[in-house]
């Protein structure tokens, strides 16, 4: 079984993927989807995290950036609802 301080690595591992991702390919697209995502899982089960990824998601992509890859307690909660899912595949999420 994994500890929290491992998932919170994963996921940090898994969040800087998807930032170079988005930078080297279509990071308009990928924005938008993760905007469109966190609308949806606003509508479905408002929670205070949604309405931060929504705030942070108004902002432009080096702030975006910043709160993804952050280090702190907070930024792993963030990643703990994270939107940008669907922008690595399952093999690079494996690979990871």
């Amino acid at each position: 079984m994994r500890t929290h301080g491992q998932i919170d690595e994963r996921s940090l591992r898994l969040a800087r993927a998807v930032a170079d991702k988005l930078e080297t390919g279509d990071l308009t697209m990928g924005l938008e989807r993760a905007r469109a995502v966190n609308r949806r899982w606003r509508e479905q089960s408002p929670s205070g995290l949604h309405d931060d990824w929504a705030e942070i998601l108004l902002r432009d992509w080096p702030f975006i950036r910043v709160a993804l890859l952050d280090e702190s307690e907070r930024g792993a909660q963030l990643r703990q609802n994270n939107p940008f899912c669907g922008i690595l595949t399952p093999q690079e999420r494996w690979g990871i």
